[in-house]
């Protein structure tokens, strides 16, 4: 398919209790292409009764959905994987066109989200219990873990694909319903995949999609209704904060994956040409707007230099431009107010004596453009060693020794994930254990994998998405005392 086949073939409407449908006042949602600033197409733009329609449907189905056999909700969701791996490249055209990003990331994306169906479909089955003598032997004890029950789902803007998929792929391998709330930035690949779970047979309610520009206005309800069991959401902390005092009412399961502040350690005697690789990974992914992207690079002053102009040589040799054009490294940012949040923390850095060793100025034109950055001689007051840059940008402080390292690392609110470099095993261990996130990569500069699970500590949230820990978001646990 080509741009416009891609657009047409995407469903524009809302999906509830299995029917696409218009939102019930009139007025429409824009979606536009980052790269150049115009409007791909409109989509319905949900009211509060859509929401609440949604609801009714999803708690409609929930009972039944609940007894479904394991392998049958396993099934549906390995159909929904084959499907989704087939249709990839039109996938990553539409995710591309919404989001920015080039292709190839794109098409990494619909790997790795696709990932996240065929592991919760084999999951599916392995949903356990406990059978044991009571202590006075006089009875038994049994545990059931269960669907905690109709779920909201909301996701960002940053991973059309894989941020739904991580919350659908357990909800249903758990048996829940479910209520999702796409960014209203990147809704198509949304509303694509809720057309791909219709198609391989998920009942009508499990699934129900709705597309807003006011967020608040179709969640709030939904938050306050006592038929809703459970929230999950990724976005930012403060968001995630007014959601939390929300959902305290009716006392909501909660799964909070919130922003992040990542540091980069390069000690001494790290293999400086394969963590300046790792850099660009933990970096540029998804032109750093990922809550796991390095944030902040801490280099020890001995090899500080040598890492910095390696760095900045890699990253300006970045191609940058429409991510649909052969070639690209390195697309547009979300908006123009992320693009104009990025270059106003370059400038704080700058202005307080920070060096643009590569970049530092917005790209003219049309887009929402920012050129890959290395900054050198970071000063301590520096705004973006504080705030989540979700930008291009690497700024680069030294470090003296390894509790100056771990310091600066842990001088933070959030606690997602960490990176460092080290060839010494025992510093490894040490460094591992002391770093107070989430989530640690090692030598590598990319952690997210279905197979393990997902999540942070302190401001970063709490829950975990993927892995043998995932599913267990969605169930609840009971317990039978049985006098036998």
């Amino acid at each position: 398919m080509d741009e416009q086949q891609v657009i047409s073939a995407t469903p524009k409407q809302l999906y509830i209790g299995g029917k696409w449908r218009d939102a019930s006042e009139a007025g429409t949602l824009p979606v536009e292409d980052p790269s150049t600033g115009e409007r791909l197409c409109d989509i319905a733009d949900a009211q509060p009764d859509d929401a609440m329609a949604a609801l009714d449907a999803a708690t409609e189905a929930q009972e039944e959905w609940a007894r479904w056999p394991p392998r049958e909700r396993g099934e549906i969701l390995r159909r929904a994987f084959e499907a989704i791996t087939s249709r990839a490249e039109e996938f990553a055209l539409r995710m591309t066109l919404e989001m920015g990003k080039p292709l190839a990331e794109s098409r990494a994306e619909v790997a790795y989200g696709a990932d996240f169906l065929r592991w919760f479909s084999e999951e599916a089955v392995r949903i356990g219990g406990r059978w044991s003598t009571a202590p006075n032997g006089a009875g038994r004890l049994l545990t059931m873990r269960q669907p905690v029950g109709p779920c909201l789902l909301i996701t960002p803007w940053n991973f059309p694909l894989a941020m739904g998929t991580r919350k659908i792929g357990p909800a249903i391998a758990a048996g829940c319903t479910m209520v999702m709330k796409p960014a209203s930035a990147t809704p198509l690949t949304m509303l694509a995949l809720a057309q791909v779970f219709e198609d391989v047979g998920l009942p009508p309610g499990v699934l129900n999609c709705v597309t807003a520009s006011s967020a608040s206005s179709v969640t709030s309800p939904l938050i306050s209704d006592g038929r809703l069991r459970k929230l999950s959401f990724t976005g930012s902390t403060p968001i995630g904060r007014k959601l939390m005092e929300l959902a305290s009412g009716n006392l909501l399961r909660l799964s909070m994956e919130l922003g992040g502040n990542a540091p980069f350690l390069v000690f001494d005697d790290a293999d400086v040409d394969a963590a300046v690789e790792g850099a660009l990974v933990a970096k540029m992914r998804n032109i750093g707007q990922s809550c796991v992207a390095a944030n902040r690079f801490h280099v020890s002053e001995r090899v500080a230099d040598e890492f910095t102009s390696k760095l900045a040589a890699r990253m300006g040799a970045l191609k940058v431009g429409r991510g649909t054009d052969e070639g690209i490294d390195v697309g547009p940012l979300i908006n123009a107010d992320q693009r104009d949040k990025v270059d106003a923390l370059v400038k704080d850095a700058t202005g307080k004596s920070a060096e643009a060793v590569v970049g530092g100025q917005p790209s003219g034109g049309h887009g929402y453009f920012y050129p890959p950055t290395v900054l050198a001689g970071v000063p301590e007051d520096a705004t973006l060693l504080g705030e989540e840059i979700f930008g291009p940008v690497a700024p680069v402080r030294p470090f003296h020794d390894e509790d100056e390292a771990l310091g600066w690392a842990n001088r933070t609110e959030y606690g997602l994930v960490a990176y460092f470099y080290t060839r010494d095993l025992n510093r490894a261990v040490r460094v591992m254990e002391r770093l107070q996130v989430g989530m640690v990569g090692v030598n590598q500069g990319m952690v997210s994998n279905p197979a393990a699970p997902f999540g942070g500590v302190k401001q970063s949230g709490f829950g975990r998405e993927g892995g043998e820990e995932g599913i267990d978001e969605y169930l609840a646990t009971k317990y039978c005392a049985l006098n036998v």
